[in-house]
């Protein structure tokens, strides 16, 4: 069977989103209520402000961010002026992690996107890779 492959391409900006939209709705209702408000993005790269604030060697160090106050860490009623949580996902990132392992697209864009949500939740890294850990 011969594929004709000459017209695939690498998942767009607006693919990115519609897998996490769908990854997010996908949730526990329970979750999802808990996350409040947070906003998802997906960006080709972090921007030099994220970069260097990391002391990332690369902007391909990094696959997401979460951005804003986290639940342990914040107020439940939201500060007038405050920015939205975001969860910001790097496509460019994501797609070099995806050819260098064997994992589907969609599972590692849905693992950013909790692991993210885990650091909304006011998660440490350790915490988080933890709770992953124990899941299984």
């Amino acid at each position: 069977m011969k594929i004709d492959w000459t017209h695939l391409k690498a998942a767009s900006l607006d693919d990115f989103e519609t897998i996490a939209s769908s990854a997010y709705r996908q949730l526990p209702a329970e979750f999802r209520r808990l996350t409040g408000d947070i906003v998802i993005r997906v960006a080709e790269f972090p921007d030099d402000d994220v970069i260097d604030e990391m002391e990332l060697e690369s902007e391909f160090d990094i696959l997401g961010l979460f951005q804003g106050v986290g639940l342990g860490h914040g107020s439940a009623v939201p500060m007038t002026g405050q920015m939205p949580n975001l969860i910001w996902l790097y496509r460019r990132p994501i797609l070099d992690y995806w050819a260098e392992n064997d994992e589907t697209l969609g599972a590692i864009i849905v693992h950013v996107l909790i692991h993210e949500i885990g650091h909304h939740f006011g998660l440490s890294d350790d915490d988080i890779d933890a709770i992953e850990a124990a899941a299984g």
